[in-house]
């Protein structure tokens, strides 16, 4: 018992600090177990972005670059849905500028061209796309660097489509091929729409939390006229934008809340202490277990008792002023029966009483029923009558010694069964 309040005693001195300090556990965000999402109100943008393609068609490498240059603006709507997934949808805007086969001095022009500046047998053409397009957003930088909240760059690959409505000049224009702009031009609905598949790269400098600075970086592909009315081609058609993004509502994302157990630090003194008291714990524990072990090794040897001699067979024990078989009792006589069922021998059951409580005829009575109980419940176990013999005893029942000390009344009330000589 000792050694298991020695014990407690060490382990509650070394929980001391802890608790004392339980109270300075926080509460913080760990992005190692990943993000959460936010509400459907958060994480919106809005970005305008203008610049210039240049196209990329069958006969524009015969013109001058700078005649190849057309501008580009967009303009778009979106949500990131995580630090790594988002979406944009908006309108957009194509000027394409190039070269085309033409038929000088025919009256069927191609379509939609401009008949200046005709060198070998080509015309310049131009014509506008507005449309309707969507990217599909993916955060580069979140993705290899981990996300980082207020980070300066961030760049973006995306993936998206857009159908145009064709705008060019009326190919019926006056001799300088500058007629109004009409949708379709020159009648050839037929192709006054197309479509553009597109991927590029978002490069986003953040200017403020909310602002950032963009560089778009885009290469598309145009179905597009570009040898005259009733005939299209995918058409390259690279391009760089500048623009600025504006970030609504939360424009972070949140990792789930975990709690910190603080570091207790001691110093060297309490240190030294600690270091102290557990030694000295220590060495009473070792001597506490060579205590035990002396003990042990030192153990009286203790003989088993043996039943004298004369000793009864069995006894059977009552309460005051009883004469029924009651609880273990019953135990006794049913073992006593297996042994006598087992033997030739013949029995005498003698009844007691003690005589330091109740009057003879109390005793007397008390006697008589006990043994004739006995007997009864012996014979019913299949022991033969004429193999037990009653009597009862107005004598002091021969006890126990017990530390020099004659056992009194309980013992004294009982029935005693012996073999017969």
């Amino acid at each position: 018992m000792k050694k298991i309040t020695l014990l407690a005693f060490v382990c509650a001195m070394f929980m001391a600090p802890a608790v004392a300090n339980a109270q300075e556990v926080t509460y913080v965000e760990d992005p190692a177990q990943g993000y959460l999402f936010n509400r459907m109100q958060d994480n919106w943008f809005i970005q305008g972005e203008g610049g210039v393609g240049v196209m990329m068609s069958k006969w524009d490498s015969k013109a001058k670059f700078g005649h190849r240059l057309g501008a580009k603006a967009n303009l778009f709507v979106g949500k990131w849905f995580s630090p790594l997934f988002g979406f944009r949808l908006g309108g957009e805007f194509n000027q394409m500028k190039g070269l085309t086969e033409g038929y000088k001095g025919i009256g069927a022009r191609p379509w939609p061209v401009r008949e200046y500046n005709v060198k070998n047998n080509l015309m310049n053409q131009e014509f506008n796309n507005i449309g309707i397009t969507g990217d599909v957003l993916f955060n580069l930088t979140n993705w290899i660097c981990g996300y980082k909240p207020g980070r300066f760059y961030n760049a973006t690959l995306y993936a998206g489509a857009a159908v145009h409505w064709v705008y060019a000049r009326d190919i019926y224009a006056n001799s300088q091929g500058k007629g109004d702009w009409r949708y379709g031009g020159g009648g050839d609905h037929k192709h006054n729409r197309n479509l553009t598949v597109r991927a590029g790269l978002l490069n986003s400098f953040a200017l403020s939390k909310s602002v950032d600075l963009l560089l778009d970086l885009r290469f598309d592909m145009l179905q597009e006229h570009v040898d005259g009315a009733g005939n299209r081609t995918w058409v390259e058609y690279p391009g760089a934008l500048l623009g600025l993004s504006y970030k609504f509502n939360k424009r972070e994302w949140g990792a789930p809340v975990v709690p910190v157990c603080p570091t207790y630090k001691y110093t060297d003194a309490e240190g030294d202490a600690l270091v102290a008291r557990l030694a000295d714990a220590n060495r009473k524990i070792a001597d506490l277990e060579a205590q035990l072990k002396k003990c042990l090794d030192n153990k009286p040897i203790i003989d088993p008792v043996k039943p004298a001699a004369d000793a009864p067979l069995a006894t059977v024990y009552y309460p005051i002023n009883r004469t029924e078989i009651l609880g273990v009792q019953k135990d006794v006589v049913e073992a006593v029966s297996e042994v006598m069922a087992n033997e030739s021998s013949n029995y005498q059951l003698t009844g007691w009483a003690d005589n330091l409580t109740g009057n003879d005829k109390i005793n007397t009575r008390l006697r008589k029923g006990r043994v004739e109980g006995v007997k009864k419940a012996l014979m019913a176990k299949g022991i033969a009558e004429n193999r037990l013999a009653t009597q009862i005893s107005d004598l002091n029942r021969p006890g126990y010694v017990v530390e020099g000390k004659i056992a009194t009344a309980p013992l004294g009330r009982c029935v005693t069964i012996e073999r017969k000589k």
